[in-house]
């Protein structure tokens, strides 16, 4: 696995060996490169969650980059598809070299794609913007 991390609710699997999650087998190898190439090229850690945030999405998306193991390098991407939400989350470090509008265009990209029922594509567009921008800041 990547750097990055993936959440164990996106790559459960079921005992049959299905994934139980909103991606495939290989949208997750998909998702597992572009993790690993936004680490490398930007020097942060970027993760990805997707599942509920509840009702109050922004606490709840700041509390699970607060359980990573760097948080002040690290740079979440939470997704809830069910009530249609992105919250990018930065902290100390990483919200330096990603200011808040770069972050907003980001989303708004990930957004259009997801408009489209492309999850997958929206979320490695996202990371890989977001990487780009930390890479040249």
């Amino acid at each position: 696995m990547a750097t990055g991390d993936l959440t164990a609710q996106d790559t459960a699997v079921s005992p049959n060996g299905v994934p139980d999650g909103p991606f495939t087998p290989r949208q997750l190898f998909r998702l597992d490169e572009a993790l690993s190439a936004a680490d490398r090229e930007s020097g942060l850690t970027f993760s990805v969650y997707v599942g509920p945030l509840g009702t109050d999405s922004r606490p709840a998306a700041e509390a699970l980059l607060d359980r990573l193991p760097d948080p002040a390098r690290s740079v979440l991407l939470a997704v809830d598809p069910d009530q249609r939400v992105v919250e990018i989350v930065t902290a100390a470090e990483s919200a330096r070299r990603l200011p808040d509008r770069i972050c907003a265009l980001a989303a708004l990209s990930m957004t259009a794609a997801f408009g489209g029922g492309d999850l997958i594509g929206g979320t490695v567009t996202g990371l890989r913007m977001l990487a780009d921008q930390a890479r040249l800041a």
